[in-house]
């Protein structure tokens, strides 16, 4: 299945009503929300008064705190998803945790390689899978949410470096371990993955979900690719039942974000 080609499609045929937080006004980024309308039913939610004065034909809801006020839209169901545009990570997930009773939040990353070649990353957050528990937990809820959009799922585990390289180093022994032991786990849950040790350039031919040894180098990863190696993000949604789009506030396109979230719109969990 070619990943994107069934995540456009499942955009259009959905056309969800999603909304765009706008903290720092950007034309460009207005811009690409417009050109997103083929995908969705974009709603920008920020200072009115800002962002009308960039000039757009978009619903436009005002608020001073869009973080909070785009965060209650998706609560109550004004809106079928939400892509987090140029708000503060911090306020705006805070709020996404308080309004839906999150504990912990888990997100999987689309990526795109300078080639062309999509697949999912996680973790991505520094603070995500970072324990043998928290890391299937993240593998199992990612192949569920993957599963959303009708995609057959290969995890491709990594860890810190190549299985003749034990004895060489006491954490690399023990990534070694650890995914060897998280892999089995999950494959017993049903879970078609394997260990790919180091070789990520292995992983990727086999595997559309690949799963970094911990949060620090999975962020490595998402970095490298979109900032230095000519990838790019599509946005890492939030693993549960509601969809909001994490995105980077360093990128101002959000035509990829807004229509993945339009693809995730209403999934059978």
């Amino acid at each position: 299945m070619n990943i994107l080609s069934e995540i456009e499609r499942r955009a259009r045929s959905n056309h969800a009503r999603i909304g765009l937080g706008i903290g720092e006004v950007s034309e460009k980024l207005i811009k690409s929300a417009e050109n997103a309308c083929e995908y969705a039913e974009v709603v920008l939610v920020g200072d009115e008064e800002k962002i009308n004065a960039a000039g757009t034909h978009l619903e436009v809801i005002h608020s001073t705190e869009p973080s909070k006020r785009l965060i209650e839209l998706l609560a109550e169901g004004k809106i079928d998803g939400a892509v987090r545009g140029t708000l503060s990570a911090t306020k705006t997930l805070s709020a996404l945790k308080k309004s839906l009773g999150i504990n912990r939040l888990y997100r999987v990353a689309l990526l795109e390689t300078a080639d062309g070649t999509p697949f999912f990353l996680a973790p991505v957050g520094i603070d995500e899978g970072n324990s043998i528990a928290d890391k299937i937990e993240l593998i199992k809820r990612g192949a569920e949410y993957i599963g959303r959009l009708g995609i057959e799922v290969r995890a491709g585990l990594l860890s810190g470096g190549r299985f003749e390289d034990i004895g060489r180093d006491e954490r690399v022994d023990r990534t070694l371990a650890d995914t060897e032991l998280v892999t089995k786990m999950v494959c017993d849950k049903g879970i078609n993955a394997g260990h790919y040790s180091i070789l990520i350039e292995d992983a990727i031919k086999e595997a559309n979900f690949i799963v970094a040894p911990d949060g620090i180098s999975g962020n490595l990863i998402f970095r490298t690719l979109v900032f230095l190696g000519g990838g790019y993000g599509y946005g890492a949604p939030v693993l549960m039942e509601k969809v909001f789009v994490d995105t980077s506030r360093a990128k101002d396109d959000s035509t990829r974000a807004i229509m993945l979230a339009s693809a995730l719109k209403n999934p059978a969990i």
